[in-house]
């Protein structure tokens, strides 16, 4: 048993060596020696650096402000739908909202939109 199982794997090993010579002549068949071309001589243009001291940039003092987001507000409300979940169903209504002049669509719950934007529901019927 144990010298079939040798033999099995002389077989086995002898099968991959092949495949590797094989995989091996087909890529060294199409790689491609590296050729380059001759073009601008950049190393001629170039010279030695002297330092001046006018070069030197100092850099800008920056204010940071603490508070760094930017208000969102809800512009209007564009569609309304209805989830069922479980047995309840849950009112969606879909808000435009605009950020420094980009607005941005989002599903929100039609009661808490009531609750704080009020505003956007007068003269709409939902």
């Amino acid at each position: 048993m144990v010298s079939e199982t040798t033999e099995q794997i002389k077989r086995i090993r002898s099968r991959m060596l092949e495949a590797q010579s094989r995989q091996k002549s087909y890529v060294d068949q199409r790689r491609k020696p590296l050729e380059f071309e001759e073009g601008e001589h950049v190393f001629l243009k170039l010279r030695k650096y002297t330092f001046d001291p006018s070069h030197v940039l100092e850099p800008e003092s920056v204010q940071v402000r603490e508070y760094l987001m930017l208000p969102v507000t809800p512009v209007r409300i564009d569609d309304t739908s209805i989830k069922r979940l479980r047995g309840k169903e849950v009112s969606l209504v879909k808000v435009a909202w605009s950020r420094a002049g980009i607005e941005e669509y989002t599903w929100e719950l039609e009661s808490e939109m009531r609750k704080y934007y009020r505003h956007l529901f007068s003269g709409i019927s939902l």
